[in-house]
């Protein structure tokens, strides 16, 4: 499902307009980016968890040439799923 498919479902689901839910959609992908760039954890009860991690540098190998790569350190947002996410994946 890619984000236009998201809209429609979601739209229909909630009765909002295709617009309003692209709008809604929007506004709630932007805060939750702002926040990640603020160092802060977005926490959805049910869902799941958004937050940063910082990974270390280190050395990486070239797989064409086996040369030694120095990667930089990088601070990456992760997703932790919530237990009811996790048991309605495994649940089909």
């Amino acid at each position: 499902m890619n984000k236009t498919e998201l809209i429609y479902a979601a739209a229909e689901r909630s009765g909002l307009s295709r617009k309003d839910m692209e709008s809604a959609l929007n506004a709630t992908l932007e805060v939750i980016a702002q926040a990640l760039a603020q160092g802060d954890k977005v926490q959805l009860v049910g869902f799941g968890a958004f937050e940063v991690k910082d990974r270390a540098a280190r050395v990486g190998r070239n797989p064409k040439t086996s040369q030694p790569i120095d990667i930089p350190a990088a601070r990456m947002p992760v997703f932790k799923p919530g237990k009811p996410l996790k048991d309605a994946v495994a649940g089909g």
